[in-house]
């Protein structure tokens, strides 16, 4: 499998910062998003814009998407405009999106009826790790395909593997936001007593975040919220997206998961409380409200 073109459909946070780096290793791009200024960027950097997946498909050799919800990507494929609407050029698809093992499985076979190659690849490390190319990248697929595709992953990420067949990257995920979901909690009622105890909420991070309590969680979106910084890494309205399919997935196994179960209802009132558009660590803002804090 020969790699010269590739395409990338959605450029907001992640999928700008992703796209970039392809671009600054050589890769000719084709992109397309719905709105075109949130690509601007990489139009300038060389890109090449596209009026739809299906246009992306037809000049490329691989398509990489990462859009918002499941509805999203099952219209990017199978929409009227979408990649599976013509007879695309491109041999493979990655979709890097959060999005439901299902759906990630009638990728892969309806990609199969086509003789093109599909993988499942979502991703952790927020906008820092799309910025500094430091992603992880959890994958389902074939392993032909994996290593086929690996060189590009490799230039979007640092901890990158093969999960198993299609799907499995999505349930990879899934498992990642169930841990941070509760971590979340964690970190905000953590930061939360040390403000109302008076403490410095910088200098606590400092002494808390190099010891047991350490986690990625605490010393990156922990700092933000002592820097009153609560703009979006990654939104709260997709990360109660992420919450709902992995509720979903664990009733289908029959599986009890009360502490996600709680943690989504807390980020449920954090969009209640119009958060939807802040970075997950905007939960603080719904803790401090409930306990009278200055936010």
């Amino acid at each position: 499998m020969e790699i010269k073109s590739v395409g990338w459909i959605g450029t907001g946070v992640m999928g700008k910062s992703m796209c970039s780096h392809l671009i600054t290793a050589g890769y000719p791009a084709f992109v397309f998003n719905r709105t075109r200024t949130k690509a601007e960027e990489l139009l300038k950097m060389g890109a090449a814009w596209c009026g739809s997946p299906a246009e992306v498909a037809g000049k490329s050799d691989i398509v990489f998407s990462i859009v918002g919800y499941p509805m999203d990507v099952e219209e990017i494929y199978f929409g009227q405009q979408g990649i599976f609407s013509a007879s695309p050029r491109c041999t493979t698809v990655v979709d890097m999106t959060t999005s439901e093992p299902r759906l990630a499985q009638t990728i892969f076979e309806t990609a199969a009826q086509k003789s093109i190659h599909a993988l499942d690849a979502p991703v952790s490390g927020g906008d820092i790790g799309a910025r500094e190319g430091k992603l992880a990248i959890m994958v389902g697929g074939e392993a032909a395909v994996f290593e086929a595709v690996l060189p590009l992953f490799q230039i979007m990420g640092e901890n990158i593997a093969l999960m198993g067949t299609a799907g499995a990257g999505q349930h990879t995920k899934m498992a990642n936001q169930i841990k941070i979901a509760a971590t979340m909690i964690g970190v905000v009622e953590s930061l939360l007593y040390g403000y109302k105890a008076g403490l410095d909420l910088n200098k606590l991070l400092d002494v808390i975040g190099k010891g047991a309590a350490g986690s990625w969680s605490l010393n990156n979106l922990g700092r933000r919220i002592a820097n009153g910084d609560f703009d979006p890494g990654f939104f709260i309205k997709h990360f109660v997206k992420d919450m709902g399919i992995a509720l979903a997935e664990a009733r289908a196994m029959q599986l009890a998961l009360p502490g996600l179960a709680l943690a989504h209802q807390f980020y449920v009132s954090a969009m209640a409380l119009g958060y939807q558009n802040l970075g997950t660590q905007a939960l603080y803002k719904v803790f401090a409200k409930m306990s009278g804090a200055k936010i």
